[in-house]
């Protein structure tokens, strides 16, 4: 199997999985390989889209059941829950919009948010719809990233599978090293 087979059959379905989680590298290298011609850049955004709701609603939920064990298991959330939950009721509208955009919040956001009451309609309506902002932004800025690449070299064409692996080795390096960095400050 080539590697440009293994990314057409594989690629949606590791944009839906890696956004459950985080998905920020996965969606810029979906968009990237979009411009390359191996997926479809409509199809990664819907799939993101899918895998950033599902995944911050199911942080949500978790949050909502079981919010004050988590946040009793780590004392230095609980000890600003207050000022937290203040924040969320004050700017919830901006807050469940923008969560999936701050560093280190992706799942603990919406965690928090859910420990907070606010209500599950409201929490999903927001969600989807940054969402699909966070989908269109990340998914696009990979996709310009080819066509930058594209524009400043003329024959891009010969190097963008080696731009990808090179991107692929950037984004493991960065999550290897976020995960050292963690450990080591844990």
């Amino acid at each position: 199997m080539t590697f440009a087979q293994a990314l057409s059959d594989y690629g949606y379905a590791a944009v839906l999985v890696g956004t459950l989680l985080e998905g920020e590298s996965i969606l810029l290298l979906a968009g990237f390989a979009a411009h390359m011609g191996y997926l479809s850049l409509p199809l990664v955004l819907v799939c993101a889209f899918c895998g950033g709701t599902l995944g911050d609603q199911i942080a949500f939920f978790v949050g909502r059941r079981y919010g004050r064990l988590l946040l009793a298991r780590w004392p230095s959330l609980a000890r600003h829950r207050r000022r937290i939950t203040r924040l969320i009721f004050r700017h919830q509208i901006p807050l469940i919009l923008g969560i999936r955009f701050l560093y280190g919040m992706r799942i603990a956001g919406p965690i928090l948010i859910g420990s907070s009451r606010v209500p599950p309609l409201r929490f999903a309506a927001f969600n989807m719809l940054g969402a699909a902002i966070w989908a269109a932004a990340i998914g696009g800025a990979g996709y310009l990233f080819g066509r930058t690449l594209e524009v400043f070299f003329a024959d891009a064409k010969s190097y963008e599978q080696a731009a990808f692996l090179v991107l692929i080795g950037a984004v493991l390096l960065f999550a290897a090293g976020r995960w050292l960095y963690g450990r080591w400050h844990a």
